[in-house]
């Protein structure tokens, strides 16, 4: 697909269409990665995306436990 470089304001930019928007989920934001000679443009990651469930489902495991005490025996709290 070619695209023209559009001016906007003092900078530069391109148009792109509502069909690829809508099929790869792309609303606000994209991610513009820069790879060799290649400029790649992601949708958003949302990085604490379903955390919710997944701590959900661990809890319900069993698997919320502690790994080292919050408090140490030989700490002094005063």
């Amino acid at each position: 697909m070619e695209l023209s470089i559009i001016n906007i304001g003092n900078s530069k930019g391109i148009r792109i269409p509502k069909t690829i928007l809508e099929k790869y989920h792309i609303n606000n934001k994209i991610e513009l990665i820069l790879e060799d000679d290649r400029i790649i443009l992601k949708p958003e990651t949302k990085h604490r995306k379903d955390w919710e469930k997944a701590f959900k489902k661990m809890h319900e495991n069993g698997d919320d436990q502690l790994l080292i005490p919050d408090v140490f025996e030989d700490e002094n709290l005063e």
